[in-house]
């Protein structure tokens, strides 16, 4: 218990000090986990929607896939991308290793699936006889598709969280293609990682008390849109 009051007084200590490692990974984590989480849902929206509202031979199987692939760990997914963004890859000419971008990319294959799952379950949750009446009134595809994905919305806002927080919180991806470089790729969990390596375990439980924070801040700007949409 002591350890982690001594964290909690770090935590305020750093974040008031105004020190420049810390909130440079900060700024990392939140930039390049919200992007990744824009993509994942501009992608993993219409593909959960088609995977949960359409049928279609190979459907079941598409679908056993995507929910194998929750379970994807992040280090896997780090070795993945590093395979192909290192010299020797199909993609090494790109030069986008140890950078931002890598890190974006892993993400977005750690948090698709993720959206896609979730979007597809909350479709084939929606009472069929929303398309029907919507068809009878004579909606055009498109008004069905934004008519349905309202109707889904909170679902897909569950999903979109949990997406986040599993981006926000990874490690193994950030770690093998960002390379923990300090003011450049570094993560509050690479940093978490590293400071506890070195047997700082103060200050990374400090870090991991502004970790939450974050997330917290997130669910709760989050919910106050849920609120307004109820």
């Amino acid at each position: 218990m002591e350890l982690f009051l001594k964290g909690f007084c770090e935590a305020i200590n750093l974040l008031l000090s105004g020190d420049d490692g810390v909130y440079s990974a900060i700024m990392v984590s939140v930039s390049v986990s919200s992007y990744s989480l824009f993509t994942s849902l501009f992608l993993g929206i219409p593909l959960g929607f088609c995977l949960g509202y359409f049928r279609f031979p190979g459907q079941r199987i598409l679908r056993t896939i995507v929910d194998t692939l929750l379970a994807l760990p992040t280090v896997f997914i780090g070795l993945m991308v590093y395979t192909m963004l290192s010299r020797s890859g199909p993609l090494g000419e790109l030069g986008l290793l140890f950078t931002v971008k890598a890190i974006a990319v892993g993400q977005v294959i750690l948090g698709l699936p993720i959206i896609m799952a979730l979007t597809a379950a909350q479709v084939e949750s929606l009472d069929r006889r929303i398309r029907e009446t919507l068809m009878g009134l004579g909606a055009s595809p498109r008004d069905i598709l934004l008519a349905t994905v309202q109707e889904a919305r909170f679902g897909i806002m569950a999903a979109a969280v949990a997406a986040y927080g599993r981006i926000l919180t990874e490690v193994g991806i950030s770690m093998m293609v960002g390379g923990n470089i300090k003011y450049h790729t570094r993560t509050i969990t690479t940093a978490i990682a590293l400071e506890t390596g070195k047997g700082e375990f103060v200050t990374g439980i400090a870090l991991g008390i502004v970790l939450l924070v974050i997330a917290l801040l997130v669910n709760t700007i989050l919910s106050f849109i849920k609120r307004r949409w109820q």
